[in-house]
């Protein structure tokens, strides 16, 4: 024993480097999973916690079932973004609204493609301050399909929502805001098709 490691037989440490090898490609390969998995969680995680501001979808019937407090108004301020690559005119048809909590409520956006191609396009919804997200209920909007656009067409495009009741009572204002995002995977067709069922 002179305190020397003592050599491994040559088909051990080959052995050894194939389990290694094993080891990092599962672990490559679950972390792969890890992140693809991570957008539709996160996606989930928001509409529940109303993280980042991302609104909750409510039936008709639910919306129209919520007691109206008669006693508070809120201001719901509108406001409209286009990505840099999106050539159109996007904007709200009012800069806002009063309502009261419970309230079922219809606002209306508009686009215009400016281009001289057909378009289509995704809208993001986020409704600030945060702590207002998840009270904000959306029963029908256009973010909720993508939406093409011809050369030179515009069209009015519908949000109903209603705020929840128990909104806290510190919130007297509160902003939705929508950007429009261009597609260009998809055809018009397939949008207009995605809009249909």
């Amino acid at each position: 024993m002179n305190g020397q490691p003592t050599p491994l037989p040559a088909n051990d440490t080959g052995e050894r480097s194939r389990r290694l090898g094993r080891r990092l490609a599962l672990g490559a390969l679950a972390m792969f999973g890890f992140g693809y998995a991570m957008v539709p969680v996160y996606r989930v995680v928001c509409e529940l916690t109303g993280f980042n501001g991302t609104t909750t979808r409510i039936g008709s019937g639910a919306a129209h079932a919520q007691p109206v407090d008669g006693q508070r108004l809120v201001t719901v301020e509108f406001l409209a973004a286009t990505s840099s690559d999106l050539a159109w005119e996007f904007r709200p048809d009012v800069a806002s609204v009063q309502v009261r909590p419970g309230q079922v409520v219809l606002a209306t956006y508009r686009a215009r493609n400016i281009s001289g191609r057909p378009i289509v396009g995704q809208a993001v919804p986020s409704v600030t301050p945060h702590a207002a997200a998840p009270y904000f209920h959306k029963v029908e909007c256009f973010c909720f399909t993508r939406q093409p656009l011809a050369p030179g067409e515009s069209k009015s495009m519908p949000v109903q929502f209603v705020l929840d009741a128990a909104l806290p009572a510190d919130i007297a204002t509160l902003t939705l805001s929508y950007t429009f995002f261009r597609l260009p995977t998809v055809s018009a067709q397939a949008a207009a098709d995605d809009r249909d069922t």
